[in-house]
């Protein structure tokens, strides 16, 4: 890299100017201005800039992974990000802490000045929802009524083209489908791995039933349980059923997809799936990173506002609590703890998948 050719100059090169002069409180055009209105404007106009560099992130991410054959070193890059992405998520729930130093009158001083602002108009978090597969038709029913009418018709353009697009979601799901250890030469993984499930719940349900020590009610309340794991399983393995279930919303993965993240799980040790199994639990953790800001901010908004209507015309607390227990992004992924089985029931791979797994000759 060659030296630069003129000095840079700190308060040019960051721009400090344009910084430190775009905090304008909208309460000091009607009167005193509301002291709290600076800190508020502050803390959101970081998390914009955090939101763009977790896009800048993502959007390097989206071609490497989107392939057709990636490269074991590019997926150590794409958790590297991830790890990235997940420090930030961390500043933003810390930054939560730094607004609760205001209190809710503090609060009432200057929010009825930003009717109908509201984080709704986030174009940024709408194109992070949006990129990483968040899009309307898996949003709530009120996101998919509302999710566009509040924003104006630049931004609504570029935000409904962008639905169209790729996703990261359907990158990681089009990678999956493609893994090729599930079937190897005369080697059929879920056969074995079916035999192996039906055996473990074989021995659970005889177990359930002469188990003394539960009552006839209880028996028949964990044996019913046990049926449901089993139809589970049975779903997992058929396509038909699993097909019918993801019509239904319950998967969402293709079935080739969902069936190799979980040998990915079951399998992370083999010294090709370490890196893959690293990225399925940085999405993961993505995803609980952003549940956690979800519900931090709705039990914030509880404390500012209580039961009042949000800024932006939504039903503020009950909106917020729905969309942090229902707007998640790698769910499948997040349910693969369902097809665990032990260590010990775990079918052997034979030697040349083994070896196909392994990095040397």
């Amino acid at each position: 890299m060659q030296k630069n050719i003129k000095p840079c100059y700190y308060s040019d090169y960051l721009q400090l100017d344009k910084l430190l002069d775009a905090q304008h409180p909208e309460s000091k055009n009607y009167g005193n201005e509301a002291h709290d209105e600076t800190l508020f404007i502050i803390v959101h106009q970081a998390y914009e800039l955090w939101f763009k560099q977790i896009l800048h992130e993502i959007n390097a991410i989206m071609p490497v992974l989107s392939q057709t054959h990636v490269p074991e070193k590019e997926l150590s890059t794409i958790n590297l990000r991830l790890e990235r992405i997940h420090k930030i998520q961390e500043v933003l729930v810390d930054q939560i802490d730094i607004i609760e130093t205001m209190t809710p009158l503090d609060f009432l001083d200057f929010r009825d000045y930003l009717i109908p602002a509201s984080g709704f108009q986030s174009i940024q978090f709408k194109e992070i929802e949006i990129i990483l597969g968040l899009k309307s038709e898996f949003r709530i029913n009120f996101d998919k009524e509302s999710f566009y009418n509040r924003l104006n018709e630049k931004d609504r353009n570029h935000l409904m083209a962008l639905e169209e697009q790729p996703s990261l979601y359907d990158a990681v799901e089009n990678w999956l489908a493609r893994m090729p250890f599930l079937e190897f030469g005369d080697f059929n993984f879920w056969q074995q791995f079916s035999d192996a499930v039906d055996t473990m719940l074989d021995s659970d349900e005889q177990t359930l039933k002469e188990a003394n020590y539960l009552t006839d009610a209880e028996k028949r309340f964990q044996l019913n349980d046990l049926a449901n794991t089993r139809a589970n399983f049975d779903a997992l393995f058929d396509k038909d059923k699993y097909n019918e279930l993801k019509q239904q919303g319950v998967f969402r993965m293709c079935q080739e997809a969902t069936l190799s993240a979980l040998f990915i799980n079951l399998y992370r040790e083999q010294p090709m799936l370490t890196a893959p199994f690293r990225l399925l639990q940085a999405l993961v953790e993505l995803d609980v990173n952003f549940t956690l800001w979800r519900s931090r901010h709705v039990d914030m908004v509880m404390r500012m506002i209580g039961s009042k209507i949000g800024t932006g015309g939504s039903s503020g607390h009950d909106y917020l609590r729905q969309t942090t227990n229902n707007n998640k992004f790698f769910r499948d992924l997040m349910n693969l703890t369902t097809f665990l089985i032990p260590r010990s029931a775990l079918p052997e791979l034979p030697e040349e998948v083994i070896k196909a797994m392994s990095f040397g000759k």
